[in-house]
């Protein structure tokens, strides 16, 4: 996989997850310890179904890994999967911060120009 795929990977990884309350749980669940996939869905009051439909969001995201052993199938959370989501989101939460930054300081009348000549 070329960089552009990783980090376009990355960013839909980070979308669908941010946006999904049960994938950051089952994300939680397997950071630590690799558990099954019904292990996973005990913890959750929605179908095993759905579980599994998360389950593989998270998959192709490269966020957690799948072993199999006979017809069970285990997930753990991938460290360079997270890695770079966090990464991603930091970049994201800077920008974000930039962002507010300019916007409180244009209410305040203060432009990037006055920002420069004050730091000179």
């Amino acid at each position: 996989m070329n960089p552009d795929e990783a980090a376009a990977r990355l960013r839909e990884g980070a979308q669908r997850l941010v946006g999904g309350r049960v994938r950051r749980a089952i994300l939680r669940l397997v950071a630590h310890d690799e558990l099954a996939a019904g292990e996973i869905a005990q913890a959750f009051e929605v179908t095993r179904t759905a579980v599994s439909q998360h389950l593989t969001v998270l998959r192709n995201a490269g966020l957690v890994s799948e072993r199999r052993v006979g017809t069970r199938r285990y997930y753990r959370a991938r460290p360079e999967g997270l890695a770079g989501l966090r990464e991603f989101l930091e970049d994201m939460w800077a920008s974000s911060l930039d962002m507010a930054r300019r916007l409180a300081e244009a209410d305040r009348g203060i432009s990037d120009d006055d920002q420069a000549v004050a730091a000179s």
